[in-house]
């Protein structure tokens, strides 16, 4: 069995989860790009095999526990090991100027289906694989807009997810402490993506490098923390 660390990246068929597969590659971690469709995932997957990187695919419904399991049976067999996974996987389903008061509470259900119970299926089926080598690096894709200490208006359902995000990677990393697996949130800034929208300031590259250094952090690296441009932020 190869030595080669494995990655799963969710929803990397585009965007800031693609530039992280193919940072991850490109550090000679091999990668398992996943997304929820797969003929678009498989295209993405194929981008990055011409470029002579190690990357599999398997479709992966962040919302489903069914598919969930599938991934980590997939990771299991096939490998035997996982050692990084970042959940990079998120909805903005918020209606544009939505506010609290005029809020409807299907839309946060909607949002934490994928941003904040993802993640949670994820680590509850994963971390038993890093736990067999006593390693691992989680990585949760959050966002400025669910810090607490800056909390405004506005999107209230993607900011509560997130928020909810960041207690995941708090709670996980405690449980964790003294297994070598470093759980940690970071904020990739507002990006040119199909999110982020063509008025973003920040390339995808420089969105994606905080994540891919999270991945790949030596045994004395930070965990539980929050993190933009490599830099702690407050929650």
């Amino acid at each position: 069995m190869s030595d080669k660390r494995v990655a799963a990246v969710t929803g990397a068929n585009r965007g800031i989860g693609f530039e992280i597969c193919r940072q991850l590659a490109g550090r000679g971690v091999r990668v398992v790009l996943t997304s929820r469709n797969a003929a678009k995932g498989r295209v993405a997957a194929s981008k990055l095999a011409a470029e002579r990187l190690e990357i599999d695919y398997h479709r992966l419904d962040v919302t489903s526990a069914r598919s969930v399991a599938a991934l980590a049976a997939f990771v299991d067999s096939r490998y035997a090991r996982l050692d990084i996974l970042v959940n990079n996987a998120g909805v903005m389903l918020d209606p544009r100027g939505s506010r609290v008061l005029s809020s409807d509470i299907e839309t946060y259900r909607a949002t934490l289906e994928t941003n904040f119970f993802g993640p949670l299926r994820l680590v509850q089926a994963l971390v038993p694989l890093m736990r067999k080598r006593g390693y691992g690096r989680i990585v949760n894709l959050s966002s400025g807009l669910g810090q607490l200490s800056e909390m405004g208006a506005g999107t209230p359902a993607y900011r509560v997810s997130k928020a909810a995000l960041n207690v995941l990677t708090r709670t996980l990393a405690a449980e964790l402490a003294g297994e070598n697996i470093l759980v940690n949130s970071m904020c990739p800034g507002w990006v040119k993506t199909d999110m982020g929208g063509p008025s973003a300031t920040r390339t995808v590259e420089k969105g994606a490098d905080t994540a891919a250094w999270l991945a790949t952090l030596a045994d004395n690296g930070p965990t539980g923390g929050f993190f933009r441009d490599r830099k702690p932020i407050p929650w």
